[in-house]
Parts: C-alpha cells; sequence; structure tokens
C-alpha cells in the first residue's frame, strides 16, 4: 500500500455518482456567471494549460503583470465572483476539520492535454487551514511531496469523486497533475477534468 506524506489524504470515491452530477450542476451556474478564462504565468505572460474560474468571496487568478493573487472580481468580466455552493461547503465541513469556512473555490478545467506542474498552494495568508480538493471527470495521475522542491514524491491516480486533504504538515505539500486520462469518466458531457480546490485566505 501506497505512504502519502504526513498531514495529506486521499479520500476515494468520497462522492457517488448522483452527488457528482449534483455538483457539476452547480459548477456549470458558476461558470454561467464567471466564465472560465486562459490564466497567465507571472513575467512571461505564457499561458497555462488549464482554463478555470473561481467562486466565493475572492478568487485565485494570475497575468504576466501582478503575477498570483487573490481578488473580489473576475479578471475579464470585472463582476464579483459567485457565491461558493452549499454542496461544496458540505464536503468542506466533512472533510477540512476546521471550523473557519473557505473563502475561495478555484475550478481548473483540465482538457485532454492539460498539466500542471509542481507547486504549493502559498498564496494563502493562512497556512493553516487545509486545502480540500475535489475530482470530476476524467482520471488523473496526481503527484505529491513534501514541503521542499525537489524532494521525493508519490503518484496516484485521482478518479471521478475523490478527495484530497491537504492539511497539518502536508498544508504546503508540493503537487502536480502529471497527466490526464481521456475517456475514463461519462460525467462530463465533453470530456475533460474538473478540479475544484476549496482554500481559506486570510486568517
Amino acid at each position: 500500500m501506497q505512504v502519502l506524506p504526513k498531514g495529506v489524504r486521499h479520500i476515494p470515491g468520497f462522492l457517488d455518482r448522483s452527488r457528482q452530477e449534483e455538483l457539476v450542476a452547480a459548477i456549470r451556474a458558476v461558470v454561467a456567471e464567471a466564465p472560465l478564462f486562459a490564466p497567465e504565468m507571472p513575467k512571461t505572460g505564457k499561458p497555462m494549460s488549464v482554463r478555470m474560474t473561481n467562486c466565493g468571496s475572492l478568487g485565485w487568478v494570475t497575468d504576466r503583470e501582478r503575477g498570483y493573487r487573490y481578488q473580489a472580481q473576475h479578471p475579464v468580466t470585472g463582476r464579483p465572483w459567485p457565491p461558493i455552493p452549499e454542496i461544496l461547503l458540505d464536503i468542506w465541513r466533512s472533510v477540512s476539520a476546521s471550523d473557519k469556512m473557505p473563502e475561495a473555490c478555484l475550478v481548473n478545467f483540465y482538457d485532454a492535454d492539460a498539466r500542471m506542474g509542481l507547486h504549493q498552494d502559498r498564496d494563502e495568508r493562512d497556512l493553516e487551514t487545509a486545502v480540500v480538493s475535489i475530482s470530476l471527470g476524467d482520471t488523473c495521475l496526481f503527484r505529491v511531496g513534501g514541503s521542499t522542491r525537489g524532494g521525493q514524491t508519490v503518484s496516484f491516480k485521482l478518479a471521478s469523486g475523490d478527495v484530497v486533504v491537504l492539511g497539518g504538515e502536508g498544508r504546503l505539500a508540493f503537487h502536480g497533475v502529471d497527466r490526464i486520462y481521456p475517456n475514463t469518466s461519462t460525467l462530463l458531457k465533453n470530456g475533460g477534468r474538473l478540479n475544484l480546490t476549496l482554500r481559506r485566505v486570510n486568517p
């Protein structure tokens, strides 16, 4: 059995099919109000391979000029982000082990060719509350390590309905997505993978 870094929890099949469908419907409503956009890497302006949006009082964004940050408005529409759907707040209450509520939910859409390099979630002022990540749609190969770059990593598959929690010693674990396995789920009509990441931004 694979041993994960301390503080990293993988909960396979946390959401059954009906809950996954309910969650997709809620995210579709979010995207209708806050459309997916192509984020840019700081300094280079190179577009990331995922498309993203947010819900909550704050949203994580990045562009060439101002880099990684949280802000209260969609960078394209200028409108406030829609609220986090109740179904996501229920998941947070079940697995986060925190009495603080999330302020941001980052929605990343991966097509068959999208990747996410190893990184830490460290743009938050609160680095103690856990980060909760929910997978919907096609399976991905997820990689996670310790809190220093270049350390040993562990890879495992995340299927639709799986949840990962980065908390405690694992809050600043480096993690990323090495590949998507196309056509491994029928949840999303046109394929691909949605990853929903709930975060507390302020202490």
